[in-house]
This record gives C-alpha cells, sequence and structure tokens, in this order.
C-alpha cells in the first residue's frame, strides 16, 4: 500500500485503508516498527501473502488428513498478517511506493481466489470454490469502483475480506473433528455456501450504497 488517503471531488481526504481493530495494538505497532527496520518492503510482505495462500491452498488438499486443514487455517492467518503488515510499513513506516496500490489489491485477490478454490475442492464441490472466489473479487471490484467514483473505500460487509477468511479458518478447524466423527465434509461445505452466498449480497448491499451516495442532495 503507497497511500492511505485518496481525495473526493471536493478535495477532502478521504481513508483507503480497511477499518482493523488490530492495527492499534501494541503487537501490531511493534510488530509493523521491527519489520519496517528490517529492510523487508510493504511490497514483498504483500507478495508473501500469496505464498501463504498457496501454501494453506496444498495443504488443504491434503485431506483425509486431519493436519490439512489445520495447517490451512494457520495459512489464513499468515496471509492477514500480511495483509495488515503491508499497509503498517508503507504508512506509519513511510515505506510507500508508487506501485503500492497495486501490490496491495492484487496480491489479496490471488490469495483470496486460491483459498476459496481449494476450500470448493476441498468440499467437493469445485465449481461453489470458484464461485465463491469469483463473488469475493466482485466485492472488491466495487469497492474499488466506489473509489474510483470519488467515494471513500467502502469496506462493508456482510462478507468481506475479514467475515471469508473468519468463516474458512472456523471451517478448517471443525474439519478434522467432523471428519473424525463421521467421515463428512460438511463444514467445509456450508462454509463455501455462506461465503458464496455472503459474498453476493455484500455486492448488493456495497452497489446499493454506492447508487445512494450518487444520487443528488
Amino acid at each position: 500500500m503507497s497511500e492511505s488517503h485518496q481525495r473526493d471531488p471536493g478535495g477532502n481526504a478521504l481513508d483507503s485503508r480497511r477499518p482493523i481493530a488490530a492495527r492499534s495494538s501494541a503487537f501490531a505497532r511493534h510488530a509493523a516498527a521491527w519489520l519496517a527496520n528490517s529492510g523487508i518492503s510493504p511490497n514483498a510482505i504483500s507478495l508473501l501473502s500469496i505464498v501463504f495462500a498457496l501454501a494453506g491452498a496444498a495443504a488443504l488438499s491434503w485431506m483425509p488428513s486431519p493436519w490439512g486443514p489445520l495447517l490451512c487455517a494457520v495459512g489464513i492467518q499468515a496471509r492477514l498478517l500480511c495483509n495488515l503488515f503491508d499497509g503498517m510499513v508503507a504508512v506509519e513506516g513511510g515505506k510507500g511506493t508508487p506501485a503500492g496500490a497495486l501490490y496491495n489489491e492484487v496480491p489479496d485477490r490471488i490469495a483470496d481466489s486460491v483459498f476459496l478454490i481449494a476450500l470448493g475442492y476441498a468440499a467437493g464441490h469445485g465449481w461453489l470454490g470458484w464461485l465463491a472466489a469469483l463473488l469475493a473479487a466482485a466485492t472488491a471490484y466495487i469497492r474499488t469502483l466506489g473509489g474510483a467514483l470519488g467515494q471513500a473505500q467502502d469496506f462493508r460487509g456482510p462478507m468481506a475480506k475479514q467475515q471469508r477468511m473468519a468463516t474458512m479458518t472456523v471451517a478448517c478447524v471443525l474439519a478434522p473433528i467432523e471428519l473424525a466423527w463421521s467421515g463428512t465434509r460438511y463444514a467445509l461445505l456450508v462454509a463455501a455456501i455462506f461465503v458464496a452466498a455472503g459474498s453476493a449480497l455484500t455486492c448488493w448491499t456495497r452497489l446499493r450504497a454506492i447508487a445512494q451516495r450518487l444520487k443528488p442532495a
């Protein structure tokens, strides 16, 4: 991430970063400061999120081993930490670059798709994972469309990135228990359905909000 603000048509600053409560925690501040001093660039941190996504997706394909979903859950959290620290190193650490906005968005879309497609296949319905990935990308497209129209970036849910990854993390933690208990994978299937349906609803809520803000006062 290279910039924390954009401008509306009237020239007022608009915060374009996703609101994350953990950003203000002592741990996050100290970790971001350490990363900034280490010399690693925020763009490299953004790219690292793809590595964790690929590793997590590969682990999830390791079903029916119980370790696969658990390792995937770890990969999800590692990816989210990358998403937290790239912006903090760029903004608070003063290491933003002109191309930072690209590194902030593109790896996010790739990581989302990799995780959700893997979720669909692990649940036994590959097409559902592809659908969830497509709808997740659409939520981000609509958000950035609002920004292109001069509006503040709209991160509303009900199935924004944090909710998608939280849903998938819970499913990955429950999957080994379910597998050992009944040999089924309904937790993963339900998660994929929830993410796809919730992402579709998120697209609608964001589009509606954009349209309402475009109405003349």
